[in-house]
């Protein structure tokens, strides 16, 4: 049986977690104060503790501390309503076990208070050895700010806070236009390397007979037009930390170059006889499966094992769209002068309608438009431009979540139309079918049972299916 100590000024969620607690076979104190939390501790050491951010008096996250010095087994696991990626990293540097963010469910507590018992049980009587990560508040300026109060963007807060104090390279997994510089720089402020240089790569960009240079630099003469000797991008990271875009577009030829230089901290410059050395952290990102390149043998695959130290994936933003309502007013006071101008009703709506195929970057882009034209009045839907098309669409992710969003809005239009939504499934069945049979058939050269086993049909199905639309294939004997 173990002692669990609740603090949060909620009597609801006090109520709920001290029945958790109960169910569990554990004891319980709960109070409404970071003050009386400490009287608690005190008088029963706990074996973990929750512990809400927003209290009256002490915060939460000053309490840690003097938690911490009562009862230093005792993980404690941080509550809050407001999950702002601030508030996440500050938990974690205080040293948070976990970091909930409400409403949560009981489920959600249970594990989290489970797993926090359990490495309250293998650190008993052990001396912590690990020095406190010093606290510095965000850098920056409001423009590289990421914003979220989604799910999917306080998972991404959660994971930044975790791997930013570490050394460990991050790869960044995600769609064009989803944040990931924005991310990287989060990791970079948030890091013990502040101090030192954040180098944003494009490899995409770089010319692929200088690119050798860019990243490792050259001695004078190594080429022609090498006048002096230059430092590379590498070097130029020393002490900071280097974000290499689009890394899937690494030539084969340098990969192994960057291999030693990640594993070994070795520049060897264009042209040079002797290596230089940088100590730098890599963030990696590309909008394309690495792991496919790999299959591939178009990338290396003790270079990818090096890279995804630890992946961190950015949801797109059709997957985040309580957020949209929030980016859009985070542009709006970014890209206009005070006072900002107001989306009205319906241009909000459609705002959260839309698929956003180029993410954040879109909905930045659409706003810009909608302030030139609405001249700092009321911003309308008539403001808004075109949506963008499918066919912008850049990966097959990308794809995916456009065939979902295109299949929502034809069958809300389908409903609302003269049918009224009769025989609806049969009708998108015909739409749809078609085109999947036909692509399946092609690419396997019209032979009806190898598309029968990838389509997952029987073969007779298939063919009557096929005689049905018409369409012609081959049968296999």
């Amino acid at each position: 049986m173990s002692h669990l100590l609740f603090i949060d000024d909620e009597q609801s969620i006090c109520w709920g977690l001290t029945k958790l607690a109960q169910r569990l076979g554990h004891t319980s104190d709960a109070v409404g104060s970071a003050e009386l939390g400490l009287q608690a501790a005190e008088k029963v050491c706990p074996d973990a503790v929750v512990l809400d951010v927003r209290l009256p008096g002490m915060t939460g996250l000053e309490a840690i501390e003097r938690l911490h010095a009562i009862a230093p087994d005792a993980p404690v696991v941080i509550v809050t309503a407001y999950g702002d990626l601030e508030t996440a990293v500050e938990a974690v540097r205080r040293g948070a076990f976990e970091y909930l963010v409400k409403p949560f469910d009981l489920q959600l507590a249970e594990r989290t208070i489970i797993r926090a018992l359990a490495a309250s049980r293998a650190t008993k009587n052990a001396a912590e050895s690990a020095e406190p990560p010093s606290t510095r508040t965000e850098g920056g300026s409001a423009s590289d700010r990421l914003v979220g109060k989604s799910g999917p963007m306080q998972a991404v807060f959660k994971q930044i806070a975790l791997v930013a104090p570490s050394s460990a390279c991050v790869h960044l997994r995600g769609e064009s236009g989803t944040g990931k510089e924005l991310v990287a720089r989060a990791i970079h402020r948030y890091s013990r390397r502040v101090d030192g240089p954040f180098v944003p790569v494009n490899l995409a960009a770089l010319n692929p007979s200088l690119a050798e240079s860019e990243l490792f630099g050259h001695v004078k003469g190594a080429f022609t037009g090498a006048e002096g000797s230059r430092k590379g991008l590498l070097e130029q990271a020393n002490g900071g930390t280097i974000f290499l875009d689009e890394v899937a577009d690494i030539p084969m030829s340098l990969q192994v170059k960057l291999l030693r230089a990640l594993e070994h901290g070795e520049i060897w410059p264009v042209g040079g006889d002797s290596p230089r050395h940088s100590d730098f952290r890599l963030i990696s990102a590309t909008h394309q499966d690495l792991r496919q390149r790999v299959a591939d043998e178009s990338f290396r695959h003790d270079l990818y094992f090096r890279l995804v130290t630890f992946e961190l994936e950015l949801p797109p933003l059709r997957d985040r769209r309580e957020d949209i309502s929030l980016l859009a007013q985070h542009f709006l006071d970014r890209l206009s002068s005070p006072p900002s101008p107001v989306l009205d009703r319906e241009a909000l709506s459609e705002l959260e309608r839309r698929p956003w195929f180029g993410n954040v970057r879109e909905l930045r882009n659409a706003i810009e438009h909608a302030l030139v034209l609405a001249r700092g009045g009321l911003i309308e839907v008539a403001h808004l431009p075109p949506a963008a098309l499918p066919s912008m669409a850049v990966t097959a992710a990308t794809a995916d979540g456009g065939l979902r969003q295109l299949t929502e809005t034809w069958a809300q239009s389908q409903l609302q139309g003269a049918h009224d939504g009769a025989e609806l499934y049969q009708r998108f069945l015909t739409l749809i079918e078609p085109a999947l049979f036909r692509a399946t058939l092609d690419h396997h050269r019209g032979q009806v049972a190898s598309a029968a086993r990838v389509l997952g049909l029987h073969r007779t199905t298939l063919k009557k299916k096929l005689d049905e639309y018409g369409i012609h294939g081959k049968d296999e004997s």
